[in-house]
Formats: C-alpha cells, structure tokens, sequence
C-alpha cells in the first residue's frame, strides 16, 4: 500500500489537466496521498472586481498571486473561492493568477490560469459583413474576415467571437477597446501582413494591411484561420449571452453536427429565427471580393431575410455596405 502510495503520488505531481478559464488555458499541478485529488472546474467573474474559482471540493487558499499585481481579498472559501481584488484596469483586461489551495486531506492543488476582468459596459453589436474566402495575388492579400458594427458606446473587453465550423472555443477574445456608436470593427483571421496591429486606442490609423482602413477598428487574429462559408458565427459576453449571430450555408461545404448546439441556442435567445439548415444564409456565390452582408437600411430581423452576398469588388470592411446585389 505505501509503495501504491508513493507511486499515485509522483503520478499526481507530473499530471496536467487543461481547463478554460477564456480563451487562455490553465495549467494545474497536482500534489498530495489521496488517489482522489482535487479538480479545478474554471473561473468567472460575477461582478465587477470580483473573481470565482470553482474546484471539485472544499478548499481553502494558501497562496494567491495576480499578475498584474493587485492587492486582493479572499471573501469566501470551499467548492467555490471568491476572491475581491482592487484594480485600477479597465474592464475586459487580462490577468493572469497563480492560485495555491488545499482540501481537508491535505491534497494541494496548484492552478495557474488567465481570466478578463468583469466588462459592464459592453456595447450592441451586430454582425455587418464577412468575407470567407482568401486570395492572394502578387503579394496582394485579401483574408478572411468578420465585421461588426457598434450600435451603442461601450467596451469590447472580454467580448468574445465564435465561428461553429472551425472550433468549439472562441475564435477571438477582444481586449479592452472604447468603441462608438456606428464604429467599424473587423476582426481579420489571418495575420500575414506587414505592420498589422490590434487598434485598441483612438488612433484608426495605426494598422496597416490592405483591408485596413482609417475609418475602421482592426484586430488581427494570430496564425492563419480558413473561415469557412458554411458557418454559425456569434458574439458572446461574459455571461454566454448571444449578443448576435448569423447561420451561413453553401453548396462548398456540408453542415456540421458540431453546428446543430450553437444554432439551436441562437434560436433560444432570439438571435436568430430557426436552427436548420434550411433557415441560414445562401452564401453561393461569395468570393474575396464578393462579401456576404447585412442590409444595413432593413430592421434586423435575426434572419436570412438580412443578408445577401453583394457584387464583383463590392467587399467594404470597416465602412458602409455596398447595396448592390450577386445576380448569378
């Protein structure tokens, strides 16, 4: 038994599980002489300078550290730990945490995880205009991309953009940008060009790339992503409330299974009207220059009634949609 023992115990010191805490992944370290240790399910942040992380069973914390460092108090310990931290960081900000806890049996667990502060002034977007395919000719790239438009003023941190065919997990996770109403945003999915910057302050400017305008917001998300035309693309808040969404389906590609949750639960939320296949987008026909789009002059109806693919060098990221029509 004691050799059992020691085995399970070098066994929990190498173990390493994965959990998200937002897009950032957590890295646990396990150690203690129960063959039954203590797992960490994730975190959140309820309120406003508070933070939540969950565990398996009661704990409590031996040591807690917050990159940036932020002065903190531990409000309440068990399954649940509540953590209140003094910050001066805008909403949406990243933080990175090294918590150290114990359980009763003296099993520690220790979990080095990432999570963006609690963002109360997230604005209205709507989904405006998407470009799934690529081209490049002589150096002339024109990638992927997903363009929101702002309805109201607000925050973007901790927004978070999802694209069903491609993964499960957020494609992209915005950090903490004061945006207008009426503003441009464009989150492009690959990041191939020279000079290309996340604009996260006043300067529109600032980014370069041939889709790049002044008179937009870029992101740029790392490594390349193929965004796909048969597709369930949403924004989420912190809460996993649908902000917006949008179902697209082409001859090019079938519909996931993968695809059927996400649809299902923009449908629940009123996001958009139906969860079939039959209810999404025709997006037949869309090129690099033929971009599909929202109408921006009809009331949003969270349906395929809003969008059409527009005409040949019709694309417009970060400005007003072109009306013309792809009459194939």
């Amino acid at each position: 038994m004691k050799k059992l023992k020691t085995i399970l115990f070098f066994a929990a010191i190498t173990a390493l599980f994965i959990s998200a805490c937002s897009t950032e992944t957590s890295l646990q370290r396990l150690l203690g002489t129960s063959a039954s240790s203590v797992v960490f399910f994730g975190c959140k942040t309820p309120a406003e300078g508070e933070v939540n992380f969950y565990f398996s069973r009661d704990v409590k914390v031996t040591s807690l550290y917050f990159d940036p460092p932020m002065e903190s108090e531990i409000l309440s310990q068990g399954e649940m730990v509540t953590v209140r931290f003094n910050s001066a960081l805008p909403g949406g900000s990243l933080v990175s945490t090294d918590i150290l806890v114990e359980d009763k049996s003296r099993n520690t667990l220790n979990v080095l995880v990432s999570f963006r502060t609690r963002n109360e002034r997230m604005p209205e977007l709507v989904i405006n205009e998407i470009r799934t395919a690529y081209s490049n000719s002589n150096g002339n790239a024109r990638v992927e991309f997903v363009e929101l438009k702002a309805m109201s003023a607000g925050n973007l941190g901790a927004m978070r953009l999802f694209a069903a065919y491609e993964k499960k997990e957020p494609i992209f996770e915005f950090p903490p940008a004061e945006v207008k109403k009426d503003e441009y945003i464009v989150v492009h999915t690959r990041s191939i060009e020279p000079g290309i910057v996340n604009e996260t302050g006043t300067n529109l400017g600032e980014s370069k790339g041939n889709d790049a305008l002044t008179t937009a917001r870029d992101f740029w998300m790392p490594g390349t992503l193929k965004l796909h035309d048969t597709n369930v693309i949403y924004i989420m808040d912190q809460d996993d409330n649908i902000l917006d969404g949008v179902l697209l389906l082409s001859s090019n590609y079938k519909w996931k299974d993968s695809m059927t949750p996400p649809a299902i639960e923009m449908a629940r939320q009123g996001m958009w009207s139906g969860s079939e296949p039959e209810d999404a987008v025709n997006t037949n026909g869309n090129t690099a220059t033929r971009t599909i789009n929202r109408d921006e002059y009809r009331t949003n109806s969270h349906s395929a009634k809003d969008w059409y693919v527009t005409v040949t060098s019709g694309a417009t990221p970060g400005k007003k949609n072109n009306v013309g029509r792809y009459k194939p």
